[in-house]
This record gives structure tokens, C-alpha cells and sequence, in this order.
């Protein structure tokens, strides 16, 4: 009975629901705010295998404390005991929550404003409500844009802001307690620069073969994959750091066309010139001019998968092609994967299988790979 009064003395909104009283409903008050919780207690009473559940605003305020109150019901001797404890997370939540949230002083505001009059309002495409997330843009000297999303520590100016920007290698900005936003800008322009090189050989892969992945090449994209030929193409992925040096090909399509192709790209690698573009390279050791999207051969590169019936699954392309020159059906690979997947006829060694073309009969083979992030 003791308890049952101190109890109802600490949270007198919470109160038993029946008459063992393992059932209690109701509130909890914490900085004059009301909460609703429920506690279910076994029949032995015992805190350590007590179930509780809390409104949605409650559970919000406490992510991040769940181990603690976790600990709190293993330890706890009483019921009591327990809703001190947790009263006492609630206040430091509800504490640290303010001041999480809480507006920076007025000097911060003005010194932002003076950084970017500084810098030019015309660099800036956008900042937030709570004048904390920044996005400024800058172009490198290929007349290219670019943008950086600055996200300041208004809370405590002394820590870094974090960085993002559509970069294919790390974003490495310095930065000291002096630092502004011009130190930030020219940073990026200097990244920028030093990434030139790879973005001046992606452009013109862009700009003079057809694409056929990614649909919408991203600043990040460090590979395309580039149509040859009737449902033949190469994989070509650059490296950011060595834009001029010979990327990792890989030759996709099918094996009568593929295997000459490969030939000439292992017999001539010693051809390859650092002051050509990597594009001119790629056309003097395969020797072939690579077709572009607007040229009259589209049509051999839009045939759709022969399971699926679609072009593009996921954005991606069919890649896999019937070795049988009379056949040369074009499938996605995970289509091919699965439909041979399900055949009894076929043979599966690790993740390749071997099985027959859905169209010919004739052996075919697919080999799933994941595909980089």
C-alpha cells in the first residue's frame, strides 16, 4: 500500500487497471507536459519482464534512450523505483531536445549574412528555413556547374560543417575556426579543377557514343557503358584520380562478336597514347567508330528483352545476347537468371547457370554479379 501511494503521490495520472495490479494506464508528467504510457507487469511482478508502450510523442523524445530504460527495468527493485528513473530520463531528453532545437544567437545570423554578401549572393542557390544548410554553386573551367551543400553546426560554430557534393572521390574540405564561407568556395573550386581531366573524358563519352547506362549519368558516375555494335557493347570505367590512363573494359554481348573485340583489345593496349582522349584511344585499339544515339543503327539497340518484353528493368539494359548468330535474343541478365533459374533442365555451379535459350534452344549461359552501388 506504501508503494501504491507513493506511487500515485509521483504520477498521479498513472494508476492500476485491475485488481493484481500487473496492468497500469495512463500519464506521466515531465516539465508540465502530459505523456501517455501503459505498463504490464507478469503476474510475479517482476520489472526485468515488464512490457512498455508509449505514445508516439513519447517514443520520439526517448530514441536514443531505449538502452537505458532497458537497463533501468533489469535493475529497478520496485515499480516506484522504475518511474523515478524514468522521470528522470524524460526531463534530460526533453532537456537535451530543446536545446537541440533551440536558435542560435543573433551574432550568428549576422556573421552568416556578412560571409555571404562576401562571397556574392550570386553563388548561393539555396538555404533552409533554420539558415543552417547552405547549397553554393561554382564552375570549373569547362564552363561546367557544380553545387556544394554546406550544413553549419549553429549550435557550435568551433566544429566543422559537413560537406556533400556530386563528387566520384571524397569531398576533403578544410577547415579552422577562422574559415568561411569564401574558404569553402575556393576549396571547392580547387576540387573541382583537380577533377577536370575525368569530367573533360566523361563529356565526351557523353557528348560522341551512345550511352546506354546510366539513363542519366550523375557527376559521381565513373562508368557508361557504351553501344558498339547489334546488341554489343563495353563497359568502361574510369578512374577518377587517372582519367588518362586505360580504363577496366569489359566486352558484353555475344561471344562470335565479343571474342574478336576482346582480341584486338589485349593485342593493342600498347598503342594506347596519353595525349589522345580516351575516346580516340578506345576507337584505335578496337579499331571501330562507335555509333551515336542520334545515328541511324538506334533501332539495334532498343530491342527489348525477350522474357520481360521491356528495355529498361531497374535502368538497366539487356546485356546478356544468344551466342547463336541466327538467334542473338538480347535479355537482361537477372531475367535470363531467374528463367533459367526455374528450369529443370538446367545446371547451376555457384552463381552461374547453365541452360538453353529460351528462343533457339541453344546452350546459353549467365553468370549473376552484383553491380556496384
Amino acid at each position: 500500500m506504501a508503494e501504491t501511494s507513493s506511487l500515485i503521490k509521483l504520477s498521479p495520472l498513472l494508476l492500476p487497471q485491475n485488481k493484481d495490479k500487473t496492468v497500469y494506464d495512463g500519464f506521466i508528467t515531465a516539465q508540465e507536459k502530459d505523456f501517455r504510457i501503459r505498463i504490464v507487469l507478469p503476474s510475479d511482478h517482476q520489472l526485468k519482464h515488464a512490457r512498455l508502450q508509449c505514445c508516439w510523442q513519447l517514443k520520439q523524445i526517448l530514441h536514443g534512450y531505449q538502452h537505458i530504460i532497458k537497463q533501468r527495468l533489469q535493475h529497478s527493485s520496485d515499480l516506484l523505483g522504475f518511474m523515478l528513473e524514468l522521470k528522470a530520463v524524460l526531463e534530460l531528453a526533453l532537456k537535451n531536445k530543446q536545446e537541440l532545437h533551440a536558435a542560435p544567437p543573433p551574432q550568428y545570423y549576422t556573421q552568416l549574412i556578412k560571409e555571404i554578401e562576401c562571397l556574392g549572393w550570386d553563388k548561393l542557390v539555396s538555404i533552409d528555413t533554420e539558415f543552417s544548410t547552405l547549397k553554393l554553386k561554382a564552375e570549373d573551367t569547362s564552363g561546367r556547374e557544380h553545387l556544394i551543400t554546406v550544413k553549419l553546426k549553429a549550435k557550435h560554430p568551433a566544429e566543422p560543417p559537413d560537406f556533400s557534393a556530386d563528387f566520384p572521390i571524397p569531398l576533403v574540405i578544410g577547415w579552422t575556426c577562422q574559415s568561411s564561407l569564401i574558404h569553402i568556395h575556393s576549396q571547392f573550386l580547387a576540387a573541382l579543377e583537380s577533377l577536370k581531366e575525368f569530367w573533360d573524358v566523361m563529356d565526351e563519352f557523353d557528348e560522341k557514343t551512345w550511352v546506354l547506362e546510366p539513363e542519366k549519368p550523375t557527376r559521381s558516375a565513373t562508368m557508361r557503358r557504351i553501344a558498339i555494335g547489334n546488341n554489343v557493347s563495353i563497359n568502361i570505367e574510369v578512374d577518377p584520380k587517372h582519367p588518362k590512363m586505360l580504363p577496366e573494359c569489359c566486352l558484353l554481348g555475344a561471344d562470335h562478336v565479343v571474342t574478336p573485340l576482346r582480341n584486338k583489345l589485349n593485342a593493342n593496349i600498347h598503342l594506347w597514347n596519353p595525349e589522345c582522349s580516351v575516346l580516340q584511344n578506345m576507337k584505335d585499339i578496337l579499331e571501330i567508330e562507335f555509333p551515336t544515339a542520334a545515328s541511324h543503327e538506334k533501332a539495334n539497340f532498343s530491342m527489348e528483352c525477350g522474357i520481360c518484353y521491356s528495355y529498361r528493368l531497374d535502368s538497366a539494359t539487356p546485356d546478356q545476347v544468344c551466342n547463336d548468330p541466327r538467334c542473338g535474343q538480347p535479355f537482361h541478365q537477372a531475367c535470363l537468371y531467374e528463367w533459367l533459374r526455374g528450369l529443370p533442365s538446367s545446371r547451376q555451379s555457384f552463381n552461374t547457370i547453365f541452360g538453353e535459350c529460351p528462343y533457339c534452344r541453344k546452350p546459353i549461359t549467365v553468370k549473376m554479379t552484383m553491380k556496384k552501388p
